[in-house]
């Protein structure tokens, strides 16, 4: 609160004084600060669409801070599973989200937690917003959400379909719960999340040609970051107009790497959606900064300059932060302090995961069914049993 804010500051000025050193500090009371401000966005490109997202948008400040803590919070996660990864307390497979959080929380800002949400194994950031905290997150890097069978893709939980390794399979998945909010009449919708690697997949195009003849509540969504594995788009893909694939479904192609840009395409095609007029497609260009995962150095097929370009001219989390602070939303104090107890956070998870014991041997065949009497499960030959209990 303000009373605290300048609570602090006489404390501090008291100090300044008792120094001898004639220090005189403004106590800036949150009244100070701009509530909301309009801002100016990229436009989108469109396909096969009469009507486009606004450019005008209103942010308020409390968007602005709740924003900028969850891409922070999402950004640190991912630079300390690197670090226990590279301790080898997380192990298995391992792809990291840095670098491509605006996509996630501009999504999440634009649709409700009663929504679907589908991706592929690039999944911590969803995970996050979708309410697995980021204790449990880093946990379930170890064991966690999936009681340690998920390694650190395969992670669910409310509305929220996983963490998928096979390569744009959960796209005809998320078409499937789009098909069960029509038929449940709940006015809810999917939104279904692949990469550019994926998006030359046949079962991709399959998919397509039944949400459309349906008319499904879905949106599909295209996370290029440029990259698939170790091959660029433009060696990858003969027509790189991710937002284009979708023929006779309109699409937008939005800048992924302003959480205002993705907020607002994301509104504009939950809209589409609700009002009955079946699916719609939106690319989003981002870019990750790690390897495509742990055993990817990501430095053999582009250069440091260009991941460093990105960084210093895009960053998400610094594009959000210098909005914020020229229209007087926030102060460079405020922000510090929010970083400092996001690391505090993650800090905290990541003592709790290490030292947190793993799960039990007993665990492993668990949960096979949903709701069955306790069966048995062959092990690793025909003579060793291993239970299931649901």
């Amino acid at each position: 609160s303000g009373k605290m804010l300048s609570n602090i500051s006489n404390v501090l000025r008291a100090c300044a004084q008792k120094n001898g050193a004639a220090v005189v500090m403004s106590a800036r009371t949150y009244a100070d600060f701009t509530t909301q401000a309009t801002f100016e966005i990229k436009k989108c490109d469109l396909f096969k669409l009469d009507e486009a997202p606004a450019t005008q948008v209103v942010m308020t400040r409390d968007e602005g801070l709740q924003y900028y803590r969850t891409m922070q919070t999402m950004r640190r996660m991912e630079l300390k599973a690197d670090q226990l990864y590279k301790q080898k307390i997380i192990r298995g497979f391992c792809h990291l989200y840095d670098g491509q959080e605006a996509c996630a929380v501009g999504i999440e800002a634009a649709i409700n937690l009663t929504d679907h949400l589908i991706t592929a194994y690039r999944a911590h950031g969803y995970t996050y917003t979708r309410g697995g905290t980021f204790n449990m997150q880093i946990v379930l890097l170890r064991g966690g959400i999936a009681k340690g069978k998920g390694g650190s893709m395969h992670m669910y939980c409310k509305n929220f379909y996983g963490g998928n390794g096979i390569v744009g399979a959960q796209v005809p998945l998320g078409a499937g719960v789009a098909l069960a909010c029509k038929y449940q009449e709940n006015n809810q919708l999917c939104v279904c999340l692949y990469g550019d690697g994926a998006a030359n997949q046949g079962q991709i195009f399959e998919t397509y040609n039944m949400a459309a003849l349906w008319k499904l509540p879905v949106i599909f969504i295209c996370e290029n970051n440029r990259y698939g594995m170790g091959t660029s788009v433009e060696r990858a893909a003969a027509s790189t107009d991710y937002y284009k694939r979708g023929e006779f479904i309109p699409g937008l192609r939005v800048d992924g790497m302003d959480v205002l840009c993705v907020r607002e395409a994301t509104r504009f095609a939950a809209d589409h959606c609700r009002s009955g007029k079946g699916p719609i497609l939106m690319e989003l260009q981002t870019y990750r900064y790690h390897g495509h995962s742990m055993s990817d150095p990501g430095v053999s097929y582009r250069t440091r300059e260009e991941i460093q370009e990105v960084r210093s001219k895009s960053d998400p989390i610094s594009m959000l932060k210098d909005r914020m602070l020229s229209n007087n939303m926030a102060s460079v104090e405020e922000l510090k302090e929010i970083d400092v107890e996001v690391r505090k956070e993650i800090e905290d998870a990541a003592q709790f995961a290490t030292t947190d014991p793993e799960p039990p041997l007993e665990e492993l065949c668990n949960h096979i069914f949903s709701n069955n009497p306790p069966v048995e499960v062959r092990g690793t030959n025909p003579w060793s049993k291993l239970k299931s209990v649901s």
